[in-house]
């Protein structure tokens, strides 16, 4: 148990510190739009649809690998909370457009990042 503990704490810490890295370069303070949080929910939902499809693939990654890329680095790399957050944000200043537009396209490559991971595995 402590060894999973260990490969997701650090999976999770890089994944995180890529996130900030992303979001600090991509987020536009002056419009107020969440490029980076929304670059790293889509890529990491593609990430995840690879990783867990070469896990379930003739066993090509270990427990272990999938505990380290799939719950650490892709758990700490998107950002759900900050994604929440953000639409509170849009909603409090009545921006109902890019509240709109950023929820549904979240969702909607989201999904389709994760299927084409899987996909892109097969």
């Amino acid at each position: 148990m402590i060894k999973s503990l260990i490969f997701v704490f650090l999976g999770g810490g890089v994944g995180s510190v890529l996130r900030f890295i992303i979001g600090k370069y991509l987020n536009s303070p002056t419009t107020g739009i969440p490029y980076g949080t929304f670059a790293a929910n889509i890529i990491g939902s593609l990430l995840i649809g690879i990783i867990l499809g070469l896990s379930a693939k003739d066993d090509v990654l270990t427990q272990n690998q999938t505990l380290l890329l799939a719950t650490g680095f892709c758990g700490g790399f998107t950002t759900f909370s900050t994604f929440a957050y953000e639409n509170h944000v849009f909603l409090k200043t009545g921006d109902f457009t890019s509240f709109a537009l950023y929820t549904i396209l979240s969702f909607i490559l989201g999904f389709l990042a994760v299927f084409a991971g899987m996909f892109l595995v097969k």
